[in-house]
């Protein structure tokens, strides 16, 4: 299980509960969410992304309505496996599995 780093004060509604269950995977060491910035996008459920392999693991972008925040992941999983593991953790695809 992989820690979460909460460094910032203000995170996106929702994300940290989010991270939290995808800190839960092994194979994850660390989960940093950093920089919240304004956009011009308009979606209204909170969505998380790949967007740029690091050094060390993964840069990430969650969006949700007019804010997007950088998370960044300590991890030795490939791009693939990490989208899995977003989708799987997803609160919103969760529920209607659940329902179902």
């Amino acid at each position: 299980m992989g820690r979460l780093v909460q460094n910032h004060s203000t995170n996106i509604e929702g994300l940290i509960k989010w991270l939290k269950k995808i800190a839960s995977i092994d194979e994850i060491k660390t989960v940093t969410p950093a920089s919240l910035s304004k956009t011009n996008g308009r979606g209204e459920k909170l969505d998380i992304k790949v967007t740029v392999k690091t050094k060390e693991g993964y840069k990430l972008l969650a969006r949700k309505g007019k804010l997007v925040q950088e998370v960044f992941l300590v991890t030795r999983l490939d791009e693939s496996e990490i989208k899995r593991i977003i989708e799987k953790t997803n609160p919103k695809s969760y529920r209607k599995k659940k329902g179902s």
